[in-house]
């Protein structure tokens, strides 16, 4: 099934429309799906696939995956324990996503300072070992 994003000459705003078939979409005459206007172009779209468990887990023992990352940039942690966690493919919870925030706004969460709360504390990532 097809789906096409156009930008709306009107109202600038985005719209996502699908299609049964490909054939059908080239026939379709798109209106903007906010103010109905027939004035969209069709934008370049994202591309998505699918990765097997296995595949998924490949990527992440890859050793390459550290390659960029500064232990000592609690940025660049970040952007690296938000990767894994997007691969991971599961929603790793509200501490560990306050963690990332915290991290990208150039802060490393303290140890000490009880905001994984005492259950949470053991199943922390530890980002000490990380070794590039």
């Amino acid at each position: 099934m097809p789906i096409y994003d156009y930008r709306c000459g009107a109202c600038k705003r985005r719209s996502s429309l699908y299609y049964q078939t490909f054939a059908s979409a080239e026939r379709a005459q798109p209106r903007c799906e906010h103010c109905g206007s027939e004035d969209v172009s069709r934008m370049v779209s994202r591309i998505a696939f699918l990765k097997s468990e296995d595949s998924r887990m490949e990527d992440l023992a890859d050793p390459s995956a550290l390659g960029g990352v500064d232990e000592n940039d609690p940025r660049s942690i970040a952007r690296w324990a938000r990767k894994m966690g997007e691969q991971m493919g599961e929603d790793l919870g509200d501490d560990f996503k306050e963690m990332v925030d915290q991290m990208e706004a150039g802060e490393m969460p303290d140890e000490g300072d009880g905001s994984m709360g005492a259950e949470g504390a053991d199943d922390a990532p530890d980002f000490s070992a990380a070794t590039v």
